[in-house]
């Protein structure tokens, strides 16, 4: 059917899998609504047909796609051994220089010149008049070439087909950053913090990494109403870290502050210190926006305190280096100032990062526009300043950063990059067995289409920003590089559909920023899973992530995966920030804080007794294998012995959750609530729920006696 052929030539899926041997229609509406944020009119059966008509005339005058990908080890991409004979090729290297040649009569199966690793710039002039006339970057058609005739011209991706594993087997702390408050914390965990846990974890304790949430830019709260989402999945920005995880004090300029200046200083710290106090002494919540309200003051301060020559200089460097990224995103805060938080709400002029209005507005704002580049450039600094202590220390990995699936549809992201983003769609999931109602993420999905025509350049933007200060990163719903579900517009998301991205380029840009950045990939690849997903990103070096009560040898007997059997590239860890602690899984604690929430679907004496049947297995079988000498009706042993499972595994890196380090029995976040739940505002802390801030963890026999079992 013709809705079908023009769906399919653009990616958008008609049906979908949500389990094996069953198939679910999309509805007919979703695939016109992500064929409309496209750009393709697929409104009424008149516009289908023209639409296809063009589609089909469009890919027949194209010799290549937008992007084309070349493994180093591999064969010559199908584009190019699919190109006529006489047809002339040029490369113009992403470093410099160029490789010409001309397509033999006789096919060769590789590239006929070895080409480094990197994004070029490829041009074809095919033989004879007419033919090739393509689409290049802009999408302008019938590019020129040199000698005045009609070429195509794309975006040549070569990249290794596979990146390293870790160079030996390691263990490491999986941890909220907000959640880890020390001493000297304003009210949440920050980079001093973080740089304090890796020192101390790894000369202590033997860690190789530390993993963290999402350190990007939130989206600030409005000055009235309520207060920011506190989520770090559903970010500002992706491409800069957010300034409220500095540590004030370690910016240099703080030693000079004076007069008035020092006695305001003051008197912020006194009230950090009382924020601080308020959660670790009084069981108040972590408050994201207190915490930036105090820290910008400060930072407001820091700001007049003029840069010595070699700090001037590195932050000019900076400045050039991060180029009209920055400046976008420091322009979009600057008028989120005045503006509020959402760029659809502002005067129309300014909706669009490229206007004269806008370009007004930024030289009216230009001290605002430095400030908020300062704070990219001063969290930028103290992120490589935690990412060096953990090498110094002898961390092989270090820092692990996380990659969040998108971002909010008002902020600096999608104001900047709104051409990559597509309109009235939002990223979620489809009903599944856990969730019969699918899952909305509130999240502007990447059109694939200007994806390929940039080769992929935000992408790549993206990856090298995260990559330039970590030892590995982590990707959230790593199945997010093949397809997303789209969810359009006011839909529940039961009415989205999936679109397919061209997995071999996105896999291409991700192994190839890594290489560069010598990091290491982690894909988050938990829950329902295309097939062939996660042998296409183990081909890559991709590592998995394996939980534990999770694996169970679901095609035979169901019951737990033996240690032997577990796979080899991936995390393994108890558990995560959207799972129970393994204390709370234990006792069986989560299922009643579910009833007591309103979320659980079945009766709770049948919830109880499912969760009890599972850990008693569990448990069983690491009785069996003499994991846990002292027997069971010991939650401390029983945690132990479940790490001392994964560490049977042939895992190349295991995760253990910081929080179960001290009995902690809270989730970080509750699947299924918002304001039910103080989800992304909890401190860790201990059995008792008493908050447990990082010195008295560093002294914590029950967490030396666990990380005992790594010696």
């Amino acid at each position: 059917m013709p809705l079908a052929r023009l769906a399919a030539s653009y990616g958008v899926a008609t049906s979908y899998s949500p389990s094996p041997g069953r198939t679910v229609p999309a509805t007919e509406s979703a695939v016109i609504a992500a064929l409309a944020a496209l750009g393709v009119d697929a409104s009424t059966p008149q516009a289908v047909g023209a639409a296809l008509s063009a589609r089909e005339a469009e890919q027949a005058a194209r010799l290549l796609p937008p992007t084309v990908v070349a493994w180093t080890d591999g064969p010559l991409p199908p584009s190019l051994a699919g190109l006529p004979p006489g047809t002339r090729v040029r490369v113009e290297k992403e470093e410099g220089g160029t490789a010409e040649w001309e397509v033999p009569a006789a096919r060769t199966p590789r590239l006929p010149e070895a080409l480094p690793t990197g994004v070029h710039r490829l041009r074809i002039r095919p033989p004879g008049p007419g033919k090739g006339a393509g689409t290049g970057e802009t999408g302008e058609t019938g590019e020129t070439g040199e000698t005045g005739e009609t070429g195509e011209t794309a975006h040549l991706v070569v990249a290794p087909r596979r990146l390293g594993t870790p160079a030996r087997r390691t263990h490491g702390l999986l941890v909220q950053l907000y959640s880890l408050l020390s001493r000297h914390s304003w009210g949440m965990g920050d980079l001093g913090d973080l740089a304090e846990l890796a020192d101390w974890s790894c000369r202590t304790l033997g860690t190789g990494f530390v993993q963290v949430n999402p350190l990007h830019a939130a989206v600030p709260g409005p000055a009235q109403g309520p207060g920011s989402d506190p989520s770090p999945y559903r970010p500002s920005s992706r491409r800069f870290p957010d300034p409220v995880h500095l540590r004030v004090e370690a910016v240099p300029e703080f030693a000079y502050l004076t007069g008035k200046a020092r006695d305001r200083a003051d008197e912020l710290c006194r009230r950090a210190a009382a924020l601080r106090e308020g959660v670790l002494q009084r069981g108040e919540l972590i408050d994201r926006d207190a915490v930036w309200a105090l820290k910008r003051e400060a930072l407001e301060l820091l700001h007049e305190v003029p840069l010595g020559p070699g700090r001037r200089a590195a932050y000019n460097a900076f400045l050039a280096e991060q180029g009209t990224a920055l400046e976008d995103h420091a322009t979009w805060n600057a008028l989120a100032e005045t503006y509020g938080p959402d760029w659809h709400s502002w005067p129309a002029a300014l909706r669009d990062p490229a206007s004269p209005g806008t370009a007004r507005a930024r030289r009216e704002a230009m001290d605002r526009v430095d400030f908020h580049s300062r704070l990219a450039w001063l969290t930028d600094t103290q992120l490589a300043a935690a990412q060096r202590t953990a090498a110094d220390a002898g961390m092989d990995i270090g820092l692990v950063h996380d990659l969040a699936v998108g971002v909010h549809p008002g902020g600096a992201d999608a104001w900047a990059q709104q051409r990559h983003f597509a309109p009235r769609m939002s990223v979620g999931a489809p009903p599944d067995a856990f969730n019969a109602r699918g899952q909305d993420w509130g999240l502007p999905p990447w059109r694939p289409d200007r994806l390929a025509e940039s080769g992929y350049a935000p992408y790549r933007a993206l990856l090298r920003g995260l990559l330039r200060n970590a030892g590995a990163l982590r990707i959230d719903h790593v199945m997010g590089l093949f397809r997303l579900w789209w969810i359009p517009e006011g839909r529940e998301p039961t009415e989205g559909t999936y679109v397919h991205y061209d997995a071999e380029a996105m896999l291409a840009v991700l192994v190839l920023e890594a290489h560069r950045a010598d990091a290491l990939v982690i894909g988050e690849d938990l829950g329902t899973v295309e097939p062939g997903v996660r042998e296409t990103l183990r081909e890559h070096g991709v590592l998995g992530t394996s939980v534990l009560w999770f694996e169970r040898d679901w095609e035979g007997t169901g019951r737990p995966l033996p240690a032997d059997a577990w796979r080899a590239d991936c995390v393994a860890t108890a558990t995560t920030h959207d799972l129970p602690p393994t204390a709370a899984r234990l006792t069986g604690e989560h299922v009643q804080l579910r009833h007591d929430l309103g979320l659980l679907t079945r009766p709770l004496a049948q919830e109880r007794a499912e969760a009890a049947a599972d850990v008693h297995e569990w448990l069983g079988l690491l009785s069996r294998l003499g994991l846990l000498p002292g027997g069971t009706g010991c939650e401390e042993d029983e945690i132990r012995a479940v790490h001392r499972f994964l560490l049977a595994t042939p895992a190349r890196m295991i995760g253990i959750w910081l929080p179960d380090a001290v009995g902690d029995r809270r989730p970080q976040n509750l699947p299924g609530t918002w304001d039910e739940y103080p989800n992304w505002r909890l401190p860790v802390a201990d059995a008792a729920g008493r908050p447990v801030t990082l010195e008295e963890l560093a002294a914590s026999p029950r967490l030396h006696a666990l990380m005992a079992v790594f010696r």
